[in-house]
């Protein structure tokens, strides 16, 4: 059984320990953080490309995630509604440090490319993740929301407070850097 994955409705073990949680319980809670902290730290890492940065996100999204409970009707999917939680979380802490803005240093980058295709077929997942995530923070916000989360360039825009055109440029640039990343290697 799987829970809290992409269904419809909830289980009722799952609405049970939702419950519990919005009351305070905190058997129910740590269920909830046993279900989905290993996913979510997945989620954040790939958006601060720093373990222990993840971490501190990962902790700062479970305690908004049991704030916000009472918010969640039950209407589609408790993983999905939580996702959000931890992108923004990440997203948040991102933008306080400034960091979607500070992409210049990579400008060597911008003239290599890989016409080889089969180079991505060569690479793991993990050392796909660990690339991602060493890319400049701005560059890496931006692909994760478009590539991994599937967020739109104006969803993008409005959320980071950027352009349309800044979005689709870190998208090509993100990309840019991770083909000539993966060409380096294999």
């Amino acid at each position: 059984m799987q829970l809290f994955g992409n269904k419809k409705h909830l289980d009722t073990r799952e609405a049970d320990w939702i419950e519990g949680a919005k009351q305070g319980d905190r058997k129910s809670q740590k269920a909830i953080y046993d279900r989905l902290s290993a996913k979510m730290f997945a989620v954040c890492l790939r958006y601060m490309g720093d373990r222990d940065l993840a971490e501190d996100i990962l902790q700062d999204g479970f305690v908004t995630l049991f704030s916000k409970l009472d918010s969640y009707s039950g209407a589609g999917s408790f993983e999905g509604w939580a996702r959000k939680i931890f992108v923004n979380t990440a997203l948040m802490s991102l933008r306080k440090k400034d960091a979607l803005k500070n992409s210049e240093d990579v400008d060597a980058a911008w003239n290599i490319s890989s016409d080889d295709p089969s180079a991505l077929q060569k690479i793991g997942y993990n050392e796909l993740i660990k690339m991602i995530a060493a890319l400049p923070p701005g560059f890496r916000t931006v692909f994760n929301m478009y590539v991994l989360e599937g967020y739109s360039h104006k969803e993008i825009a409005e959320a980071l407070g950027i352009s349309e055109t800044t979005s689709r440029s870190q998208l090509q640039r993100a990309r840019t850097l991770l083909q000539s990343k993966i060409k380096e290697r294999y």
